[in-house]
């Protein structure tokens, strides 16, 4: 038996060292990133240990979760990989093609994401830090800000870390492969946000790699996400659901 086992381990470890490092360590890292974002650079670790104050722990989890996510994978890529951080997104890229997407999506997405905030239920969720910010407006902006820091962080795990790290060994595919995750931690969103997360992460993966950056997805993200807070405090104060204008 001893033997046996013995020589299973051998055989094991001798496959595991034909695996691609880099491979190996993105998709574990991105595990780690995403475990320390559940049980520590989240609202509830925020409103538990420190205040119990719902905006600053919205404000709390964009900045925290947002930098854990952009500073692991860079710090990765430069002391553990040693490679550039261009080999992963980080760059202008195809300029003429990064900036038509994000025009096109945009222009696509603000009726859409008019119609959908006529919602009154989908409307009330957003912003997410809460009715404070539907009355103050300097407020909003500075939580805005803060979106737009945590989308960094977002789209560079994504579209940057996960779909050019793991490029080279899975190709193509790996633009479903950070689909998959990215749909996931859409849950506790409202239900067509969820669904539509599907083909967003797709989309955007496909920009991501045709523009060889990260930077137009992030872009785009941002501007969707602030339109969308923006569309619900003006419906909010104007008390107005309807689609049409």
């Amino acid at each position: 038996m001893k033997k046996y086992l013995t020589g299973e381990i051998k055989s094991v470890a001798s496959e595991l060292k034909k695996l691609d490092f880099q491979t190996i360590y993105i998709l574990l890292s991105v595990c780690i990133i995403i475990f320390i974002s559940f049980t520590l650079t989240n609202p509830s670790f925020y409103f538990k240990y420190i205040q119990k104050d719902f905006l600053n722990s919205r404000i709390y989890w964009l900045l925290a979760d947002g930098l854990l996510m952009f500073l692991i994978p860079v710090l990765s890529i430069k002391f553990i990989f040693k490679k550039n951080l261009k080999d992963f997104g980080f760059r202008i890229g195809d300029f003429k093609f990064g900036l038509i997407t994000v025009f096109v999506f945009f222009i696509v997405m603000l009726p859409v994401l008019w119609i959908v905030s006529s919602s009154e239920t989908f409307a009330s969720s957003y912003p997410q830090g809460g009715a404070v910010l539907k009355e103050n407006f300097l407020m909003f902006i500075i939580f805005e800000i803060c979106i737009i820091i945590y989308m960094l962080g977002w789209e560079f795990l994504w579209r940057g870390y996960c779909l050019f790290g793991l490029f080279k060994v899975f190709g193509l595919y790996s633009i479903f492969i950070q689909m998959i995750p990215f749909f996931i931690l859409h849950k506790g969103k409202p239900d067509i946000e969820l669904f539509a997360s599907i083909f967003a992460g797709i989309i955007l993966g496909i920009q991501a790699y045709k523009s060889k950056s990260f930077i137009y997805c992030w872009i785009i993200h941002s501007l969707v996400m602030v339109s969308i807070d923006s569309i619900s405090v003006i419906r909010y104060i104007n008390k107005y659901y309807n689609i049409l204008f």
